[in-house]
């Protein structure tokens, strides 16, 4: 077994879905590997991780809408409340989603559906540079 890995940056603008798919086709291609397995992580606490449809925008708007609901920013009970008002409720969107994700490869290409995207999930209102450690195993 061989190892490869790689730190790349998603810059952000705002809360929401940024598809990196394409940097992760990339990555694999680099490593020269043909079959094996990609993990990403996120080395943050108010973003996560999402492997989720590609085709239709809209099935991320509603999943953004519901975890707003879910996890609302005006909760007088917060007690962590210094970083912003969004602040704490990333860090419970994170708690409650993943920021990890282990993805095949085969043939050097990764085994993903055909409408799936793997994307970083931004819980923070403001712009942000989120790293991702991409360790990827295989022959």
């Amino acid at each position: 077994m061989k190892t490869y890995q790689e730190t790349i940056t998603i810059s952000t603008t705002k809360k929401g879905t940024f598809e990196f798919t394409e940097r992760l086709h990339q990555a694999v291609k680099s490593s020269g590997l043909n079959l094996g397995q990609l993990t990403i992580y996120c080395r943050h606490t108010s973003c996560s991780l999402l492997i989720m449809e590609n085709a239709d925008p809209s099935v991320r708007d509603d999943l953004d809408y519901y975890i707003e609901k879910l996890v609302p920013e005006s909760d007088p009970n917060y007690t962590h409340i210094y970083e912003g008002k969004d602040d704490m409720p990333a860090h419970i969107k994170t708690a409650l989603t993943r920021t990890s994700e282990l993805i095949p490869f085969s043939d050097g290409k990764l085994m993903l559906g055909t409408w799936q995207g793997v994307f970083l999930w931004e819980h923070r209102a403001r712009p942000h540079q989120r790293e991702l450690v991409l360790s990827i195993v295989g022959e």
